[in-house]
């Protein structure tokens, strides 16, 4: 087994590591969006609440674009 070879194991390791942390990363940061919306929005109601359930889905979304742009900017890094 040559050098190159023990190298590339230890990234991929690195790589599958970065990536379950950064899952489990999102799926945290979603649980919390996700209970401070409800939060927010059993406390309004009426018009507020939408307002407050349109926020909840736009934070959820900014949250998974943002951990996405994480894990591509990171493969990108370690493919150049």
């Amino acid at each position: 087994m040559c050098d190159d070879d023990v190298d590339t194991a230890t990234s991929v390791r690195r790589a599958d590591s970065r990536l379950l942390s950064r899952v489990l990363t999102t799926w945290a940061e979603l649980v919390v969006v996700g209970f401070v919306g409800a939060a927010l929005g059993g406390v309004a109601s009426g018009p507020p609440q939408l307002v407050v359930y349109l926020g909840t889905i736009l934070a959820s979304v900014a949250v998974l674009l943002y951990n996405v742009d994480r894990l591509v900017t990171t493969r990108m890094g370690g493919a150049s």
